[in-house]
Protein backbone atom coordinates (compact mmCIF):
# COMPACT_ATOMS: atom_id res chain seq x y z
CA UNK A 1 0.00 0.00 0.00
CA UNK A 2 3.05 2.23 0.20
CA UNK A 3 2.58 5.26 -1.85
CA UNK A 4 -1.62 4.98 -1.87
CA UNK A 5 -3.64 6.81 0.57
CA UNK A 6 -5.73 4.32 2.59
CA UNK A 7 -7.63 3.57 5.50
CA UNK A 8 -4.91 2.03 7.50
CA UNK A 9 -5.04 -1.76 9.03
CA UNK A 10 -4.69 -2.53 12.54
CA UNK A 11 -0.99 -3.20 12.69
CA UNK A 12 0.76 -2.09 9.79
CA UNK A 13 3.51 -0.13 9.20
CA UNK A 14 3.56 2.56 7.43
CA UNK A 15 6.89 3.18 4.95
CA UNK A 16 7.78 0.27 5.36
CA UNK A 17 10.53 0.07 3.08
CA UNK A 18 12.19 2.96 4.43
CA UNK A 19 14.30 0.34 6.75
CA UNK A 20 16.99 3.16 7.99
CA UNK A 21 13.83 5.52 9.29
CA UNK A 22 12.99 5.65 12.80
CA UNK A 23 9.96 3.34 13.85
CA UNK A 24 7.47 5.20 15.79
CA UNK A 25 4.20 3.79 17.76
CA UNK A 26 1.29 5.35 16.39
CA UNK A 27 -2.16 4.44 18.31
CA UNK A 28 -5.31 6.12 17.00
CA UNK A 29 -7.73 6.45 20.13
CA UNK A 30 -11.36 7.56 18.93
CA UNK A 31 -14.78 6.30 17.50
CA UNK A 32 -14.23 4.45 14.19
CA UNK A 33 -15.60 6.82 11.62
CA UNK A 34 -13.61 9.68 12.76
CA UNK A 35 -10.53 6.89 12.79
CA UNK A 36 -11.29 5.74 9.36
CA UNK A 37 -11.04 9.34 8.16
CA UNK A 38 -8.31 10.28 10.10
CA UNK A 39 -6.07 7.59 9.29
CA UNK A 40 -6.62 7.64 5.29
CA UNK A 41 -5.39 11.58 6.30
CA UNK A 42 -2.42 10.36 7.80
CA UNK A 43 -1.73 7.61 5.06
CA UNK A 44 -1.15 10.69 2.59
CA UNK A 45 0.24 13.19 4.89
CA UNK A 46 3.28 10.74 5.95
CA UNK A 47 4.23 8.91 2.65
CA UNK A 48 7.25 11.38 1.83
CA UNK A 49 8.66 12.08 5.18
CA UNK A 50 11.52 9.81 6.47
CA UNK A 51 9.84 8.05 9.43
CA UNK A 52 8.21 4.66 9.61
CA UNK A 53 4.92 4.19 11.97
CA UNK A 54 3.67 1.37 13.17
CA UNK A 55 -0.61 1.73 13.92
CA UNK A 56 -2.77 0.80 15.71
CA UNK A 57 -6.45 1.28 17.04
CA UNK A 58 -8.02 1.92 20.33
CA UNK A 59 -11.92 2.30 20.43
CA UNK A 60 -12.06 1.90 24.40
CA UNK A 61 -13.54 4.87 25.71
CA UNK A 62 -12.12 3.82 29.14
CA UNK A 63 -8.36 3.63 27.71
CA UNK A 64 -8.98 7.19 26.13
CA UNK A 65 -9.65 8.33 29.35
CA UNK A 66 -6.65 7.15 30.96
CA UNK A 67 -4.55 8.62 28.47
CA UNK A 68 -6.09 11.79 28.96
CA UNK A 69 -7.15 11.20 25.39
CA UNK A 70 -10.68 14.14 25.54
CA UNK A 71 -10.98 14.76 21.84
CA UNK A 72 -12.29 12.28 18.98
CA UNK A 73 -9.77 11.40 16.81
CA UNK A 74 -6.35 11.84 19.13
CA UNK A 75 -3.45 10.42 17.54
CA UNK A 76 -0.64 9.45 20.50
CA UNK A 77 2.73 9.00 18.94
CA UNK A 78 5.28 6.83 21.96
CA UNK A 79 2.88 6.97 24.37
CA UNK A 80 2.50 10.93 23.94
CA UNK A 81 -0.78 12.68 22.75
CA UNK A 82 0.72 13.93 19.56
CA UNK A 83 -2.79 14.59 17.39
CA UNK A 84 -5.82 16.10 18.61
CA UNK A 85 -8.99 16.29 16.80
CA UNK A 86 -9.91 15.94 12.66
CA UNK A 87 -7.72 18.12 11.45
CA UNK A 88 -6.27 18.50 7.54
CA UNK A 89 -3.51 16.27 5.98
CA UNK A 90 -1.43 19.23 5.24
CA UNK A 91 -1.46 20.01 9.22
CA UNK A 92 -0.56 16.35 9.64
CA UNK A 93 2.18 16.77 7.22
CA UNK A 94 3.23 20.06 8.84
CA UNK A 95 2.90 18.52 12.40
CA UNK A 96 5.37 15.53 11.96
CA UNK A 97 7.44 17.65 9.73
CA UNK A 98 8.19 19.66 13.10
CA UNK A 99 8.71 16.71 15.05
CA UNK A 100 10.75 15.09 12.74
CA UNK A 101 13.26 18.14 12.71
CA UNK A 102 13.25 18.53 16.16
CA UNK A 103 16.81 17.24 17.72
CA UNK A 104 16.44 14.54 20.43
CA UNK A 105 16.32 15.24 23.89
CA UNK A 106 19.79 12.99 23.79
CA UNK A 107 21.21 15.48 20.98
CA UNK A 108 20.36 18.31 22.93
CA UNK A 109 22.04 17.44 25.89
CA UNK A 110 24.95 16.66 24.13
CA UNK A 111 25.56 19.44 22.29
CA UNK A 112 25.73 21.72 25.82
Amino acid sequence: MSGICHIISNGEILNIDKIDCPLFQAVLYGDRTLCNKFSKRLSCSVKHLPLRLQFSYEYSTQKAIEKGVVKDPTLVLDGKIFIEGLIQSEEITTKFQDFIMKPSQNEVETLR
